[in-house]
């Protein structure tokens, strides 16, 4: 009896699997010419650049803006925070809006959102106003990367080509860091408007990227998606709980009390019991016995969670890679430059001079990528990006202060950028082979937003390692440092910044760990779609004819 009921379920959700493949199936994208592929590659590149220009651009000129708009330096980290909160956790619901509503849409809306509230970021006079521009500017961000993610798989299949724009794309990300803090540091340093003007310069950016779109991203065409309803109630379980997770990874430890904080614990827990809340909705409505009815309360799930069963499981497996990668290669970033600028004293424009490599390194990166992904195990790839980081990390961990720059810092920069060329260029392809055509932009959304995540966890962990490492050495030397720290002895801070970077290195090594145990036979990369997987949906089970809610293909129209 029972196992009448479970081949029944089984088959009444093949039976819904593959209805909806055949139903959101999209006509194949018209061919494009050699230059159109090449622009819109470009106009979508030029997005995820823009991003992560506006992320590294406001760390840099951080000090400045502080001086000239006179905000106390445990309030700066906001005007990162605004951004991050708003960028990172609504990754999923934009994705899922782009994937019903037309990708084009969504992406032109988002760099409407980055360029028009950078704008105002330029004349903005107080950090409450600043705040909230950048929390507005980070919906654009929101937007525009899975957004993105879906027009390059969508207007590319599986081959050469894809792999060229996939990796290009990529690319934009850490070439967007470097270009980000070389640009922002020159121009906080030597214009007359100091940090105002690359919040200019972004919007003139964004102004190009909008033209670009309209003239060479393909129109939108109509989803075939049977139910286009959303649903919102996921939307704001996520959003809300990420949104608490984030804010406490990054005010945890300048709180009050630190961790110890009321309200960073009460904010954590309330957090984390929403994302569970919202996993545990998404499970109910993916039900077969849940997706055979229409009523308000079942709409599609936002984020299936078979998803992450894809591949065997591997498609999971990439996710957690790309969470400690990201953990790492963000932490990375942050603390060479906070090397440069407080321990050995360099200004901002000879800090970024030293962050140039990371350009070329990313540019010979996307070439090798491209030329390779179609032809190696995507798991080598992968693990090696891992190993590369891991090994940047290192190169700082032992960083000799009286070595020259060439010793350690130069190669360790170019090593952490083809570490997250490689990972990124190839977990975004595999993404795009295991997500189905209707939902491509939520794969690449929910891709992103475990890296986002792995940023914050990354940099809340190095965080605290550097603080106790630094406050027990100056101890250990007779030093009670203060808040900030700025008084704390140089042999401390030098131990407290190896201490970072040997964690970053743990980051990395660990998922170069994952990476071998668990993303083997993940095959080539860049080759066609594999069919995707559902263990619910293999052995005994057959297909049935017809659904129990009526004619195949549509649900119930009895509303409950």
């Amino acid at each position: 009896m029972n196992l009448s009921a479970s081949s029944e379920k089984r088959a009444l959700e093949k039976h819904e699997h593959d209805r909806e493949q055949q139903a959101v199936a999209p006509p194949p994208s018209e061919p494009m010419s050699r230059m159109q592929a090449i622009l819109l590659t470009t106009c979508v590149t030029l997005s995820v650049t823009l991003v992560s220009t506006a992320i590294a651009s406001t760390a840099i000129g951080l000090p400045v803006t502080g001086v000239k708009l006179g905000i106390e330096e445990d309030q700066l980290q906001w005007l990162l925070s605004a951004y991050a909160l708003s960028s990172g956790c609504l990754l999923i619901p934009a994705g899922r809006l782009a994937d019903l509503y037309g990708r084009r849409k969504v992406f032109i809306i988002g760099c409407v959102f980055q360029g028009a509230f950078s704008l105002g970021c330029g004349f903005a006079g107080d950090l409450i106003t600043i705040s909230i521009l950048r929390g507005f500017q980070g919906i654009g961000g929101a937007c525009t990367i899975p957004a993105s993610l879906g027009i390059l798989a969508h207007a590319f299949p599986p081959g050469q080509a894809r792999s060229v724009a996939f990796a290009t794309f990529s690319a934009g990300w850490p070439m967007g860091a470097a270009i980000g803090f070389l640009l922002g540091g020159t121009l906080a340093q030597v214009t007359a408007t100091t940090w105002r003007t690359m919040y200019w310069v972004v919007t003139g950016l964004s102004a190009l990227c909008i033209g670009l779109a309209f003239l060479y991203v393909p129109s939108d065409r109509p989803t075939t998606e049977i139910d286009k309803r959303v649903d919102w109630l996921g939307a704001a379980l996520v959003t809300c709980g990420l949104i608490l997770v984030v804010f406490v990874l990054s005010d945890g430890e300048t709180a009050p009390d630190q961790w110890r904080t009321a309200y960073i614990i009460a904010l954590l827990i309330i957090g984390v019991f929403l994302v569970a809340l919202f996993l545990v909705w998404q499970w109910h409505l993916e039900r077969p016995e849940v997706r055979k009815v229409y009523s308000r309360w079942t709409p599609p799930p936002l984020m299936k969670l078979s998803l992450w069963k894809r591949g065997s499981g591997r498609l999971a497996s990439l996710l957690v890679v790309i969470f400690c990668l990201n953990a790492g290669f963000q932490s990375w970033i942050l603390w060479i430059v906070l090397y440069f600028q407080n321990y050995e004293h360099l200004t901002p424009v000879l800090t970024m001079i030293r962050m140039i490599p990371m350009i070329p390194s990313g540019v010979a990166c996307n070439s090798i990528i491209a030329l390779i992904v179609g032809r190696v195990q995507g798991m080598y790839l992968i693990a090696f990006g891992c190993l590369s980081t891991g090994v940047a990390a290192i190169l700082f961990a032992v960083i000799n202060p009286n070595a020259p720059y060439w010793a350690f810092a130069f190669p360790s920069a170019i090593l952490t950028v083809v570490g997250s060329d490689f990972v990124f260029a190839g977990g975004t392809l595999f993404v795009a082979k295991l997500a189905l055509p209707h939902e491509q932009s939520l794969a690449g959304g929910l891709f992103q937003t475990m890296s986002m995540l792995g940023q914050a966890f990354g940099l809340a962990i190095t965080n605290i390692v550097f603080d106790r490492v630094r406050a027990t050495k100056s101890a250990e030397m007779g030093v009670i440092i203060d808040r900030v720290g700025l008084n704390a002895p140089r042999p401390a801070q030098l131990k407290a910044y190896r201490a970072a970077a040997w964690t970053i290195a743990g980051f990395a090594f660990f998922a170069a760990v994952l990476a071998v145990t668990f993303l083997r036979g993940a095959g080539i990369l860049g080759g066609p779609h594999a069919e995707p997987e559902d263990p619910q949906q293999m052995t005994e089970a057959t297909a049935i004819e017809e659904s129990p809610a009526g004619t195949p293909g549509r649900r119930s129209p009895t509303k409950q």
